[in-house]
Order: C-alpha cells, then sequence, then structure tokens
C-alpha cells in the first residue's frame, strides 16, 4: 500500500503581505471586512471569498500623525487595494476630503510602497456617512472628480 501523505496548499495573500511590509499599520490587518467594523455594511462584494482582508487607517497612524488628515480604511479584494473614507458628504467637506486623499497618497509614497503598488485603477471612495449633499453639477463635485474621488452610497466591489 502506498504512503499517502496529504500536502497542505498554501494561498498567498498579496494584501495581506502589502499590509505587513509597512511598519505604520503592520498589526492592522484583519480578515475581510473586520477592521471596518460596524463600517462594512458600506461594502458589498459580487464574491465575498475574494476579500483579502481590510484595515482601519486612521486608528492604526492616529498616534504616529495625530494631527494629519488620515484617511479611513484599506480593503483588499482580488490582490487591489480599495481607499475607503466614510464622511459627512457636504460642500464644506470638499476640501478637506482632497486633503485626506493627499496625505494618503503622500503616505502610501513614503511609507507604504508595497500597499501603493497593488492600489486598484480606481481606488479613492468617500461614502457619505449621512446625506450627500454635493450636487452632481456644483464645483465641489467637479472639484473631488479632478481629485479622482469617487462618492458612492455603497463601495461595490
Amino acid at each position: 500500500m502506498a504512503n499517502k501523505t496529504a500536502s497542505k496548499i498554501t494561498v498567498r495573500n498579496i494584501f495581506q503581505e502589502s499590509v505587513e511590509a509597512t511598519d505604520d499599520i503592520a498589526k492592522g490587518f484583519r480578515k475581510g471586512l473586520q477592521a471596518l467594523k460596524s463600517n462594512s455594511t458600506t461594502v458589498s462584494t459580487k464574491n465575498d471569498r475574494k476579500i483579502t482582508g481590510s484595515v482601519d487607517i486612521d486608528t492604526m497612524t492616529k498616534t504616529l500623525y495625530p494631527t494629519d488628515p488620515r484617511w479611513d480604511y484599506v480593503i483588499g479584494y482580488e490582490d487591489k487595494a480599495y481607499f475607503l473614507e466614510i464622511h459627512p458628504a457636504n460642500t464644506s467637506n470638499v476640501s478637506e476630503m482632497i486633503n485626506k486623499k493627499n496625505w494618503l497618497e503622500n503616505w502610501l509614497i513614503s511609507k507604504a510602497p508595497a500597499l501603493r503598488s497593488i492600489k486598484a485603477n480606481a481606488p479613492y471612495y468617500w461614502v457619505p456617512s449621512g446625506k450627500n449633499a454635493i450636487l452632481k453639477t456644483s464645483r465641489q463635485y467637479r472639484q473631488i472628480a479632478q481629485n479622482h474621488i469617487r462618492v458612492v452610497n455603497k463601495l461595490e466591489l
């Protein structure tokens, strides 16, 4: 009788590896959408098994950059990184959101190159924490679009 040994197949999680290679958030990796806690309802997917993890960037970097306009979350889906901000959506919040996105991009360049390398093609999403009061015909909406931030009621991956 042949001796059958079961081999364990290890699936590589590129998102998790990218997070763990980023000192500022290395301990922040959570399975699925766990890092979003109650905000996980702001995300829907075609296939939940393709979610490779999440990180609460804001919480993980709060003590390092206490006065900076930190971004909220990063979500791994199909080996790509999507960045999600849950924030009030009034015209007065637009410059704040642009500052948050600029902080995030600078942070990705200087502190998180591995995460930056797996950034999705359209990675920046703003989910209003209440009613979206920014008209699509407004100057502020154009500013958001020019900064490649997508305002969505729910992030659909």
